[in-house]
């Protein structure tokens, strides 16, 4: 895995020597090395490891998840800010499964970050809002859960979060 700063200097690289390339009369060369450029641009905005995590993850490995954020030595260094937003929302989800006080500090560190899809944003004020209601915080939780069901547009959490309001009238 490389700096995010090394991608970019690779890319410009690769595009220098392509230019070469165009000049010496090599199109082709230069074409595919415009191509292979965009491979590094691509993983400056998305990371690998992070990529990879996310695949285990829609796979329920949570061990796996962990051992590849775990290859993120220096996530400040390695990752851009929504990147690390996504590190600290997966490392959320992981923890949520043991430690909600440990989770609950990866959320807000991931929300104060921030994601860019409004259902990440949606699901990690919902798993607050879980959290919250576990640790007796009813206001605090009944906040998160107003939130979450105005940013789940495609109502695809409106069965957890209906699931949560009834849960919250037994506190």
């Amino acid at each position: 895995m490389f700096n995010k700063v090394f991608k970019l200097i690779i890319a410009g690289l690769i595009i220098a020597y392509a230019g070469y390339q165009f000049y010496e009369g090599n199109i082709g060369n230069g074409i595919f090395l415009i191509l292979l450029s965009l491979i590094f641009i691509f993983l400056y905005f998305r990371n690998e490891m992070i990529l990879l995590a996310f695949l285990r993850m829609r796979k329920q490995d949570l061990q796996g998840t962990q051992k590849w954020l775990d290859k993120i030595s220096k996530p400040e260094a390695a990752l851009t800010t929504k990147q690390q937003g996504y590190y600290n929302y997966l490392h959320g989800i992981i923890h949520s499964q043991t430690n909600l006080t440990q989770a609950e500090k990866f959320f807000k560190k991931a929300l104060k970050l921030g994601l860019t899809m409004d259902y990440d944003v949606a699901m990690a004020k919902l798993s607050l809002a879980g959290i919250a209601m576990q640790k007796r915080r009813k206001r605090e939780a009944t906040m998160l859960l107003s939130e979450a069901k105005k940013l789940d547009k495609n109502n695809m959490l409106t069965e957890q979060i209906r699931m949560m309001q009834q849960q919250m009238k037994r506190i």
